[in-house]
């Protein structure tokens, strides 16, 4: 069963505003067994929308259509999609007596325009919006569905949810899609590909295999899809067991919840340990990254930007000297900058970067990308030389997350 998703607005198109709503949705249709064919964002124009309604139809055996349904001139879905049926539009008095017991509670008046949003194609079933004034609008022709629904966030997801969802699952006999994300770390996709080939030739013929790589990361992904879902399940897990035993030495974790830093703080909480950080070039993405976490605060301490020469030496300790005679973006300053903080907050383990994120070098010889990341333990301090490319971004997240896998290492060894 194919669905594909229609978004319309001009804010989308020109970058005002991100398109969350296909995410939400597509992640949604994902769970209940209907795979997305294509996503579409298109203008807030008559002529294009009947374009992709034409398109999405024949693609697709279910389209859900987000956006230009409010009281003003420019949403013109409403008028579009009536026009795309042969409808005509006809006013809904359930509608009309929804949206003046809404304003009604907020002594808001009810006027022309908003009795507007109670007018829906005839042939249409209207869904009932219990967050905005905009009803949802089902059309099923016996074959195929469409559905439109309003384009803020919290209208479309509780139409989803109440409405359309269930009424897909009623309406359609949906197969089953399992999901199963392994995460690591340390290691590039070609790299990885390369040592679990042969596996992945020789997975079951209903197993895909998705390689999703961003900076530093890996998740390797396995979706299952049939009738049958425990047959999915077991074969999935079986799966899972094998690729462990070639590549058990990167991975973190399983599925997007267990991220390095979700790995390292249930590692520190076990042991009972506590960690600091002092960033320089990273800027503070590690912090950011550790107190993402929930419980952070029972392990995490605090932290120092470094952003400065100033504030290496005079808040966080490092020696003049040692700057001087090796630069800021160095081995030794790395690891002073560690063994300060550590002793400065009290705490188990250090995180300290250093480094030229780009695009300039500032005052030192190293080039762009260079990275040195130090990580003190209770019983030693050590650093590491990386050069992680540009541009500024890349280098920051790659340096972040090599920063906590170097953690995660030294913690397993107690």
């Amino acid at each position: 069963m194919n669905a594909e998703i229609i978004t319309i607005g001009d804010e989308i198109l020109i970058g005002q505003i991100l398109d969350s709503n296909s995410k939400w949705i597509a992640e949604e249709l994902n769970k209940i067994g209907v795979s997305v064919y294509q996503i579409t964002s298109i203008q807030d124009d008559s002529n294009h929308i009947l374009k992709a309604l034409r398109e999405a139809q024949h693609n697709a055996d279910i389209v859900i259509v987000t956006g230009g349904l409010g009281p003003t001139k420019d949403d013109i879905t409403k008028h579009t999609l009536t026009t795309y049926f042969n409808d005509e539009l006809v006013l809904n008095e359930a509608i009309v007596a929804h949206i003046q017991k809404m304003f009604a509670k907020i002594n808001y008046p009810f006027t022309a325009v908003n009795k507007n949003q109670a007018l829906v194609p005839k042939t249409c079933e209207p869904l009932k919006n219990y967050l905005g004034t905009a009803p949802g609008m089902w059309f099923d022709d016996g074959k195929k569905i469409v559905v439109s629904l309003p384009g803020v966030p919290t209208e479309m997801k509780g139409l989803m949810e109440k409405s359309v969802l269930p009424k897909l699952k009623a309406r359609f006999k949906l197969p089953y899609i399992v999901h199963k994300t392994i995460i690591t770390y340390g290691e590039g996709e070609s790299v990885v590909a390369e040592k679990i080939s042969d596996w992945e030739a020789n997975l079951p013929h209903f197993i895909k295999l998705a390689y999703l790589p961003s900076f530093g990361k890996l998740r390797l992904r396995l979706t299952g899809k049939g009738t049958n879902k425990q047959v999915i399940e077991t074969a999935i897990e079986n799966e899972v067991k094998k690729l462990t035993k070639l590549i058990s030495n990167i991975i973190v974790g399983y599925d997007d919840t267990e991220t390095i830093e979700f790995v390292v703080g249930n590692l520190l909480t076990l042991q009972k340990r506590t960690l600091a950080t002092v960033e320089s070039c990273t800027g503070g993405n590690i912090a950011k990254m550790i107190t993402s976490v929930p419980g952070a605060s029972n392990y995490f301490k605090g932290a120092i930007v470094a952003y400065t020469p100033f504030v290496k030496t005079d808040i966080v300790g490092v020696s003049k000297q040692l700057i001087e005679a090796h630069s800021v973006v160095s081995s030794p300053v790395a690891e002073a900058m560690a063994t300060a903080i550590q002793q400065k907050l009290k705490v188990d383990y250090a995180i300290a970067t250093t480094g030229n994120a780009g695009p300039t070098t500032d005052e030192t010889d190293e080039t762009v990308g260079t990275v040195y990341i130090a990580i003190a333990t209770p019983t030693q301090v050590f650093s590491k030389k990386y050069f992680f490319g540009k541009p500024r971004e890349k280098v920051i997240q790659r340096a972040s997350n090599k920063a906590l896998e170097l953690l995660k290492k030294e913690i397993l060894k107690n």
